[in-house]
């Protein structure tokens, strides 16, 4: 034998101790000892696993499959408020003594802006939570005020009495909110305003921003994810959507856990946040305790085609900044698709009628801005939050007057002694 030969043969019978044995054998031989748990439930890559060798995976290897019986690693875990909003707010007004209002504040910065945000129906003000962390760290000295509209979260409404939800009520309700919050923090005047509002929510900060009762202190508004057309189809197969939901929960980890497994939120750091407040605890016929559904959706159906009829036009057509963030293109309806077409009639006012797209690809060529995320569901603040983040923000410096430029005065020239 050569001593080529010797060297080859040492090296294969070396080879045959690696932790993984031959490479005709892994397929027998490779085990999976630990998976780890990706933090973005949404994310597109696929998950990794590290070794002391190196693997040639064979086709029937599975070898990102999650090993059968291996517990999840994912905690389920309710993240509280306070890692997301300075204080709670209990809010009374005086015209409406019976109704105690609950909101998150975390206070503006200065001169900073404050972005009041409005749940969807059978949510509450945490759906917020997370973007709106994400939105503090891109402007820190911006305020979040997230609150609960009656019905909902750790708003209390007297109990008996039927609830009243038609929209020109949550639009006073939230004008009393953001009133009753200046008084309470004693601010001197609001800060410059930019209204958020999901789902309903878009419906009430529409309906706010076109009664003009917050004045120059409105920059503009956003609504996520609601359109007139696409919403009132929706509303025929409310009820059925509603009939295969559960009635309840063994605990408040299992309904995280059935928010994230139905997609319903896609983003388990959001659902550990928001999906707590929208139970409350009930004692079984056994004794045990259950969690139901805080908010009966079934019965607002008296209200919902009042919430979004004439919402396409009041949207166009309220003084303002607009902008409409979107899961997909299909939910817009006509009046809308015109609009985005059209250039806007107040080019120096709110939206400066910027006709390009922006820096995250949104476009802004018509009467409002409109941005659409494919790859979020419904609660698109919840699922996409970073991305929900940097489009707001960026809404709200477009539409900072702070940030204008006025050209000089002609009789100011003139008294400089320069030429006009």
């Amino acid at each position: 034998m050569s001593e080529l030969q010797r060297a080859w043969a040492k090296s294969k019978i070396t080879l045959s101790h690696e932790p993984f044995g031959a490479i005709d054998d892994v397929e027998e031989e490779t085990q999976v000892t630990e998976v780890p748990e990706h933090t973005d439930d949404d994310s597109s890559s696929a998950s990794s696993v590290s070794s002391t060798g190196t693997i040639i995976p064979t086709p029937s290897q599975k070898l990102f499959a999650r090993p059968e019986g291996l517990a999840r690693s994912r905690t389920l875990e309710q993240i509280p408020w306070t890692v997301y909003f300075e204080r709670e707010l209990f809010l009374e007004a005086d015209d409406k003594p019976d109704v105690k209002f609950h909101a998150y504040l975390t206070s503006p910065v200065e001169k900073g802006p404050l972005f009041v945000m409005h749940h969807g129906a059978g949510s509450s003000a945490l759906s917020f939570a997370v973007v709106g962390s994400e939105m503090r760290k891109r402007l820190p000295s911006a305020g979040l005020l997230a609150v609960d509209c009656r019905g909902h979260g750790a708003t209390v409404s007297p109990e008996g009495a039927s609830l009243d939800l038609r929209l020109e009520t949550l639009s006073s309700d939230l004008h009393r909110m953001i009133r009753s919050t200046s008084d309470k923090m004693k601010w001197e005047t609001l800060p410059n305003i930019i209204l958020v509002g999901h789902s309903l929510g878009g419906a009430v900060v529409t309906d706010l921003a076109k009664s003009k009762a917050l004045g120059k202190s409105l920059l503009g508004y956003a609504v996520l994810d609601v359109v007139e057309g696409s919403a009132i189809d929706a509303l025929k197969s409310m009820q059925t959507y509603l009939s295969t939901r559960p009635v309840g929960f063994a605990s408040t980890q299992e309904a995280i856990d059935w928010h994230i497994r139905s997609r319903t939120i896609r983003n388990s750091t959001s659902a550990r946040t928001s999906v707590p407040p929208l139970l409350v605890g009930d004692e079984s016929a056994d004794g045990t305790r259950r969690w139901r559904w805080r908010t009966n959706l079934a019965a607002t159906q008296p209200f919902w085609e009042g919430w979004f009829e004439g919402l396409s036009k009041k949207f166009l057509g309220a003084t303002g900044g607009k902008l409409l963030l979107l899961a997909g293109t299909d939910r817009l309806d006509t009046e809308l698709t015109i609009g985005q077409m059209q250039g806007s009639p107040h080019e120096n006012e709110g939206m400066l009628a910027c006709r390009r797209a922006d820096a995250n690809g949104g476009c802004i060529t018509g009467k409002y801005a409109l941005q659409v995320f494919p790859e979020a569901g419904h609660f698109i603040q919840e699922d996409i939050p970073e991305k929900t983040a940097i489009a707001l923000v960026e809404f709200y410096r477009r539409n900072d007057r702070s940030a204008l430029v006025l050209p000089p005065k002609v009789s100011e020239m003139l008294r400089q002694g320069k030429k006009v």
